[in-house]
């Protein structure tokens, strides 16, 4: 009998991950806010911490656990994802097919179009600003029920989850079959809590009256989670204009480009049928919850920190975080270019010169251009990109004084309502809050890469060896 080969530490690293996780969010939320600081004062006091102490700093509700959720709010979030769904099935789309199955040797056929999916949805919303300007309804929605929005979208990832699971025993493993049902190859180890983590079912698929079939991996991939994260950091500019009067460039520079990486990759939205996620990995937890909470939530922490403490970053500080951006969109875009012209059009002049490996399989390994640097930098690229989502923050952290609070320290900013934001002691100490996502995004590409090490050599076997004893380098030449 052959060995149950685990990712992610196993069933231990998935029980973790899927009890931590949302406990992580909930204490980014709580322990990060625009009531007492970023972090709390308490933290920063662990001598003086105490229980009520840090309910009062973090602005626990005083119904508990039953208050940080609402079914108000969580039918507004659900009437969000019915427009999106209602939006994929009127307008236009590309139909594509992906890959071919592993069991099938067919591809599925895709219904794309979450790019003029999230346009509408943002027209909407800017005439809904041209209307009533910062308390347009959306922006104050979004932040006066913001813990109740995150724990509605915690509950759709959970339950999401727990559906795609029971629903993959129904899968006809006899393959083929006719509904092209196929298990992913590592998510059906038996063991009930792994497997519900990386997701038994390869692409579960259902079909709905009025709405015709939806491939729910890609469907909540690249729509809800995705434009939901440009509607938060939105939100949170509107918030910021709401509080001081103004907007500052250091927000509007980081919502922009978060704003590009998500149209960005929703125009390109027929990419991700040859990305592991979809070719590979089942839809189970790890996927429903990064879609729908982990990326919009997370992601717009920085947005969220500089809607309370504005950061001006002045020409100087624009351009410079620009150059960082600019760069790692540069290395990302040339690197993949390159191999997408030498796999797709082998008599295209950039070609020429190239040095490769012809591999038993009969497809080459390239060694050359950007693929000769490391055997993945197009992710250092990816990640240079993603990394001036964190840098206008600088130095982060801050402490909220009351009103009539005579605030002596320096980079203070005062609030229309009279209370001052100050950095003081808590220098600094914000960094985990809003660097956490540079850092994360880090070690997701090195695990990817390994992954793909490991896929890489059980499918190309000698040849993968003799590629890596030239391109030597994983990700950054010279580091790693």
């Amino acid at each position: 009998m052959a060995e149950t080969k685990y990712e992610f530490g196993g069933p231990f690293g998935a029980t973790a991950i899927v009890v931590g996780l949302p406990i992580l969010l909930y204490f980014f939320v709580f322990a990060c806010n625009d009531l007492s600081g970023c972090p709390v004062p308490s933290l920063l006091e662990p001598s003086s911490l105490t229980l009520e102490k840090l309910k009062l700093e973090t602005g626990w509700p005083e119904g508990g656990l039953r208050d940080i959720g609402s079914w108000k709010v969580t039918g507004v979030v659900l009437l969000y994802y019915l427009v999106s769904l209602i939006l994929w099935r009127i307008l236009p789309a590309h139909e594509v097919y992906g890959t071919k199955l592993p069991q099938h040797d067919r591809p599925l056929k895709y219904r794309l179009n979450a790019f003029s999916t999230t346009i509408i949805q943002l027209f909407a919303c800017a005439i809904g600003t041209y209307m009533q300007g910062a308390d347009f309804i959306v922006w104050t929605f979004i932040t006066d029920n913001f813990v109740q929005i995150l724990t509605a979208n915690i509950s759709i990832g959970f339950l999401l989850a727990i559906f795609v699971y029971v629903r993959s025993f129904s899968v006809d493993t006899k393959y083929p079959n006719n509904d092209l049902r196929e298990l992913a190859a590592g998510g059906h180890t038996g063991n009930l809590i792994y497997d519900f983590y990386i997701g038994r079912e390869l692409n579960p698929r259902v079909t709905l009256p009025l709405f015709g079939e939806v491939d729910l991996k890609t469907w909540f991939e690249m729509r809800p989670g995705l434009t939901g994260w440009v509607l938060l950091d939105l939100a949170f500019i509107a918030k910021q204009y709401r509080t001081y009067g103004y907007i500052s460039d250091s927000i509007v520079f980081t919502s922009a480009v978060q704003a590009f990486y998500v149209l960005d990759g929703q125009y390109s939205e027929s990419g991700i049928l040859t990305m592991i996620d979809i070719t590979t990995d089942g839809f189970g937890f790890m996927l429903s919850f990064g879609d729908v909470a982990w990326v919009p939530f997370l992601y717009s922490t920085q947005c969220r920190y500089l809607s309370v403490y504005p950061v001006h970053l002045g020409w100087s500080g624009i351009a410079a975080v620009t150059a960082v951006f600019a760069l790692g969109l540069y290395i990302f875009r040339a690197a993949n270019t390159q191999k997408n012209i030498f796999r797709t059009r082998p008599d295209d002049p950039r070609n020429k010169g190239l040095t490769y490996i012809q591999t038993k399989r009969g497809t080459k390994l390239l060694t050359a251009g950007w693929w000769g640097m490391a055997r993945h930098i197009n992710y250092f690229g990816d990640w240079l990109q993603a990394s001036p989502f964190s840098l206008p923050t600088g130095f982060s952290g801050y402490t909220i004084l009351p009103a009539g609070s005579m605030a002596v320290a320096s980079h203070a900013v005062q609030m229309l309502d009279g209370r001052s934001a100050v950095q003081g002691e808590a220098r600094g100490w914000g960094i985990p809050f809003t660097y956490f996502y540079a850092l994360y995004f880090a070690v997701l590409l090195i695990h990817r890469e390994r992954r793909d090490d490991a896929m890489c050599s059980e499918k190309y076997g000698e040849d993968w060896e003799k590629y890596k004893k030239i391109v030597r380098w994983r990700i950054l030449p010279g580091v790693y």
